[in-house]
């Protein structure tokens, strides 16, 4: 054999050897992955057998008022500046129904003031439908609100719903937004029931993507709802706000795949007549009720690979729909007045698309709101509240020291607002 062959067989070893050690080691990481996922998996499994005596609520629910702390326990947490607990506590829908939601309560360290804490109640994004994706039942229940520890320095006790059905028996009323707001509301009701927080009766909303919705709704209704409570003002993270524009612009995205079956789960329970088996494919249908069920992890996963094999879950415009556009336009809130709001917006925000919330403070203007808006540059939808948060914490406390606001009406914004759909036959 020549050198030349020689030299061509001792390639070919060493390169198919180099491939086989490289195949092997990705073998031994997708080993590792899996087994590490499955650890997991039995990790949080023990850990949600271990929470469900609390989550369970008693039957019958005590035949008193919204906010009733039904059982509190401390939240195994480092809380910078404070301590938390977790909680149950008597909710209602819209429609008056007792319901029990879960949450949590954080209570600073320094001494009160005179005539109560400010509260700030957080409404959180969305995580999925099954109990296990409520914030409260999580490892690091915290890991989300990276601006805790200012709102506890200055004093603020801060309560976080799950929204009722999340972590409790029952179903969540996603993008329901009154009865999200009731949630929010009677989170407050319930801080204040405790001796502990030493909590008095004004208190603002801070809010990222689902609970933007909640907290604008929670705007809408406590007045109303909730006279002995005084709403100082509004702070939202890139709100779903503008339901019609995000279906019509989304419907056809990874998100319709994630918002989708979490609303065909929620809202056939308000919308009886919302027209579910010509609007969903097949494929939708077999998918939505283990999708809505997923934690947002898995269910972007899912939603990534339909996406990458052009497979949808509408089969086609909700908002060309009489019974969705109906539905999508009674859960957009309306312009908030009569208290400030702050709505922070990421430019690169694939899910709640600026121009859709463009839009709402283009109509919240129109409208004489006292709104103030920050765009972000290069920040998409999951970095949105943590990014907006100092900025959030400054202008609530503004807000709670009676301030005057800069508001942004006037200012032009950085993209143009979405042209919203036109009702079906018009």
């Amino acid at each position: 054999m020549t050198t030349k062959g020689k030299d061509r067989i001792r390639r070919f070893v060493r390169h198919n050897l180099l491939f086989v050690a490289v195949m092997g080691m990705f073998a031994v990481l997708a080993a590792f992955l899996i087994i590490a996922r499955v650890v997991d998996e039995v990790n949080t499994e023990e850990r949600q057998e271990a929470l469900e005596p609390f989550y369970t609520p008693t039957d019958p629910l005590p035949p008193t008022g919204p906010g009733l702390v039904l059982k509190q326990e401390d939240l195994d947490v480092d809380v910078p500046g404070g301590r938390g607990l977790r909680i149950l506590y008597l909710s209602q829908l819209s429609d008056g129904t007792a319901t029990v939601a879960s949450g949590m309560v954080f209570i600073p360290a320094s001494p009160a003031p005179e005539g109560g804490r400010p509260i700030v109640a957080w409404a959180h994004p969305t995580t999925g439908m099954n109990e296990q994706c409520a914030p409260s039942r999580r490892d690091n229940p915290i890991s989300d609100m990276s601006w805790l520890g200012e709102m506890m320095q200055r004093g603020w006790v801060v309560t976080a719903t799950d929204y009722a059905g999340l972590g409790t028996p029952g179903v969540e009323r996603y993008l329901v937004g009154r009865d999200e707001a009731r949630d929010v509301i009677n989170s407050v009701r319930a801080a204040r029931q405790l001796p502990e927080t030493a909590a008095g009766s004004r208190y603002a909303v801070w809010s990222h993507s689902q609970g933007g919705h909640a907290a604008l709704f929670t705007a809408a209704e406590t007045e109303t709802y909730a006279p002995e409570l005084q709403l100082v003002a509004v702070a939202a993270a890139a709100p779903a706000a503008e339901l019609p524009a995000l279906f019509n612009q989304q419907y056809q995205s990874e998100a319709g795949w994630v918002i989708g079956p979490e609303v065909l789960v929620s809202w056939p329970l308000v919308y009886r007549d919302l027209d579910i088996d010509d609007m969903v494919t097949s494929r939708g249908m077999d998918r939505y009720e283990e999708l809505a069920n997923d934690c947002l992890l898995e269910a972007g996963e899912e939603a990534m690979a339909r996406n990458l094999l052009k497979e949808e879950f509408f089969k086609s415009n909700p908002m060309a729909n009489a019974s969705w556009y109906a539905a999508a336009v009674a859960e957009t809130a309306p312009p908030v007045t009569g208290r400030p709001v702050l709505i922070i917006q990421g430019l690169a925000d694939e899910v709640i698309l600026p121009d859709t919330t463009a839009l709402y403070v283009q109509k919240s203007c129109q409208a004489g709101s006292d709104i103030t808006t920050i765009w972000l540059g290069g920040i998409d939808h999951e970095k949105a509240a943590s990014t907006g948060g100092p900025a959030a914490v400054f202008w609530l406390e503004d807000r709670f020291n009676g301030k005057p606001t800069s508001p942004s009406c006037g200012q032009l914004m950085p993209v143009n607002p979405a042209n919203p759909p036109e009702a079906p036959g018009s």
